[in-house]
């Protein structure tokens, strides 16, 4: 009787063309229950349908079945983008950071008039850079994380990098080792600066961390780590690469022979490296992974490990040997494990990884759109080679450097050498034959959302297509609809400051002056970072008056209004690029009167700067130190992490990185709070200074550490409305315009 019921139910699902895996309830079926945390009740107006034949290639199909809306492909990741397509190119609902949860209930779902399919061979989407988990993500809670997760598969990330509660493997490493936590502690970073000691930068500074908070680490990075099982996502986990403590008392408590001094990095003393030839070497390696298994599970395939990042020294150092004792490590640990590491600079050293097995180590090329050490680029040590010898890469777009706040992209440059890479795989060429996937790599994220929808539509668009089409489609997708002001708007968009040039000279977004530390001549903000305008500065400003015409008719959308602000905030920083220069001028011609004038005119354009960018929380410092000060309800340990927070995004480091090391302002962000109270106050010492005809101050820093230090709360909400202020900023900056009736 039994057996019957089940036949006659295979034979129901047949009629209704609906795999078993389709039926589950949003709790066992990922896409439902991302689609009801969007909003709840609304996934029932879906049918989500897992193919049951394996594919070489991902794929999805969308398609209409008995009034809903169907989206079936070969795994929940690729439903996932399908979702999103879906939401994108038919219903006009782009999810993003800005607009994690719109509300779905209100639209109408409009059906595809045909089955329309896309599918890739592009099977690794990587995200994430070790600097993204210190410049966006350190003091993010579940739910945060949650809505992140959300956002990687609509986006298709199959590889992302998951450094959350890599510091308490590390601490409970060291105590098996024998170590106290007085010993730890002047081992691993505090919250904000885990990246760089990750990389074998720097130890020590900004801890000593407070004792739960590793447990709380722990705990968020597993259930990190359990919903990207549920997705099928691949975590990358900090794998072992010879880094242990650089304090040759810990050494002789280890038994240490041989290890190797790698140097300073902007002033701070790196790690030191464990050389292979070293006994002890595969007992800590070993330690290490049984620490990360015992946390984080057994199946733990993918290990990113980058020794000698940034110009680490390695005079003495037998390169073939440490990589084959890294490769052995990390395969006693999974004999299925690979090595993903960062293609920067003059790493990975070919020495090091070129005779190791070929699929068991993936590169990710991290500045393809810039600096692409696959393709010739001659700064790579790779270029003679053309791609990574045997090994498997990754096509990357870093885009962001130090989570500062500007447009930036170079559009034509990320479409035109992606296509040139993968035809020149599909050709079997030895330049490019083991391209595997696409991914973003940016120091900071939330922002620049359009280059993010771009990089990972790629693998699904089989040719190559014409930008300015797309942006138009870009539009109605994050609108719902468009109106042509906005087209037009985007079009200066993706002509000015999404089409930077990629040279490789320039690191990130043209950076804003009223950030910089004051001077006649700004060049640039951080030491690495450009202050010079590759566009005329007008276009900006006439791209802000075209979506002033039709603000009021988006009123209330998200996406519009939160881009509103960002080209009204690109818009006064490139007026006052162009302002300080002319305040340069009339010093140079001992114009006082006029220096004065323009002087005062700059100030009042960085306050208006200031409230312009109180309109979203996205924009404001509140949210950034109010996430931080979250993690503990005990005053010293909520100083403690509002330092990290507050240091981070301004001295960076103590005084000698700041200043000599050049890491002050790297991390600089245009944002309310932080232009009233630091910039604005070191740009008018500097001013009144000159106008008073004194030499202004040569040294910030205890100015910027004053900032840094201090406990003054912050607004977490908007404060301003944001076309309400877009247009006080239009008209300061075209006074001639008429006024908003």
């Amino acid at each position: 009787m039994r057996r019957r019921f089940f036949i006659a139910l295979l034979l129901l699902l047949s009629l209704f063309g609906a795999p078993l895996a389709a039926l589950g309830s949003a709790a066992g079926n990922p896409v439902s229950a991302l689609v009801d945390r969007i909003q709840p009740g609304q996934s029932s107006r879906f049918l989500f349908e897992l193919a049951e034949q394996q594919s070489p290639r991902d794929f999805f199909e969308l398609d209409a079945k008995g009034g809903k809306i169907v989206i079936r492909g070969n795994n929940y990741l690729s439903i996932a983008v399908g979702l999103n397509w879906y939401l994108k190119y038919y219903a006009g609902v782009q999810i993003a950071w800005n607009n994690p949860r719109p509300r779905l209930s209100h639209l109408k779902f409009p059906k595809p008039k045909t089955v329309e399919r896309h599918a890739t061979d592009m099977l690794v989407r990587y995200y994430m850079n070790y600097c993204t988990f210190s410049y966006s993500t350190p003091f993010w809670d579940w739910e945060r994380w949650q809505q992140e997760i959300d956002w990687m598969a609509l986006h298709g990330i199959t590889t992302p990098l998951s450094l959350t509660g890599s510091a308490t493997v590390w601490r409970n490493t060291l105590r098996d080792l024998g170590f106290d936590q007085a010993q730890i502690d002047r081992f691993i970073a505090g919250p904000a600066h885990q990246a760089w000691w990750l990389m074998n930068n720097l130890e020590a500074w900004g801890g000593p961390n407070p004792a739960d908070w590793y447990d709380k680490q722990a705990e968020l990075e597993q259930k990190i780590i359990q919903r990207y099982r549920e997705w099928g996502m691949q975590p990358v986990f900090a794998g072992y690469g010879g880094m242990v403590p650089n304090d040759t008392a810990m050494w002789r408590q280890l038994g240490l022979t041989q290890v190797q001094d790698p140097g300073l990095w902007c002033g701070y003393r790196r790690p030191a490296f464990l050389l292979p030839t070293d006994p002890r070497f595969g007992t800590i390696a070993d330690t290490y992974y049984k620490n990360l298994k015992a946390l984080y599970g057994d199946d733990a395939r993918y290990f990113a490990i980058d020794p000698f990042h940034e110009g680490g020294s390695t005079q003495g150092v037998d390169l073939p040997a440490a990589g084959q004792a890294i490769y052995d490590a990390m395969k006693r640990a999974n004999p299925g494990a690979v090595w993903v590491v960062q293609g920067w600079q003059s790493c990975p050293h070919p020495e090091m990884i070129r005779d190791l097995p070929g699929g068991d180590l993936l590169v990710l090329d991290l500045f393809s759109e810039s600096r692409p050490m696959w393709g010739g680029d001659r700064r790579s040590p790779w270029w003679r080679d053309g791609g990574y010898g045997r090994h498997d890469w990754v096509y990357c777009m870093l885009l962001n450097f130090g989570g500062n706040v500007g447009m930036h992209g170079k559009m034509r440059r990320l479409i035109d050498s992606y296509y040139l890479a993968r035809d020149m795989q599909h050709a079997d060429s030895s330049c490019a034959r083991f391209l595997r996937g696409v991914g973003t790599t940016p120091e900071g994220i939330e922002n620049n959302p359009v280059m993010f929808e771009l990089l990972y539509e790629l693998p699904w668009r089989p040719e190559k297509f014409d930008r300015i089409q797309w942006v138009e489609g870009y539009v109605q997708a994050r609108y719902g609809r468009t109106l042509p002001p906005v087209v037009e708007a985007w079009k200066i968009l993706a002509n000015t400051v999404y089409d930077a040039p990629y040279d490789g000279t320039q690191e990130g977004t043209t950076e804003s002056v009223f950030c910089a530390r004051p001077a006649l001549r700004v060049d640039r903000v951080s030491s690495w970072g450009s202050a010079r305008l590759n566009y005329d500065p007008d276009e900006t400003r006439r791209a802000l008056g075209l979506m002033l015409q039709v603000a009021d008719r988006y009123r209330g959308c998200n996406n519009f209004e939160y881009d509103l602000v960002d080209v009204a905030r690109q818009a006064l920083a490139d007026h006052a690029n162009v302002l300080l220069r002319q305040i340069e001028t009339a010093f140079d011609r001992n114009d006082r009167e006029r220096f004065r004038r323009l002087s005062d005119d700059f100030l009042s354009l960085l306050l208006l700067q200031d409230t312009l960018l109180s309109s979203r929380p996205e924009f404001m410092v509140g949210p950034w130190i109010e996430s931080a000060m979250q993690w503990s309800g005990l005053r010293p340990q909520q100083d403690f992490y509002r330092w990290n927070a507050r240091t981070l995004i301004t001295t960076w480091g103590n005084r000698h990185a700041a200043d000599l090391g050049g890491l002050r302002d790297y991390a600089h962000r245009e944002w309310s709070g932080l232009l009233r109270d630091l910039y604005y106050p070191r740009w008018q010492t500097f001013f009144d200074a000159m106008n008073r005809g004194d030499a202004p101050p040569a040294d910030y820093y205890p100015m910027e550490s004053a900032w840094a230090a201090a406990t003054a709360p912050y607004p977490i909400q908007a404060e301003t409305h944001p076309i309400e202020t877009a247009w006080k900023v239009y008209n300061r900056l075209l006074t001639r315009h008429p006024s908003r009736p």
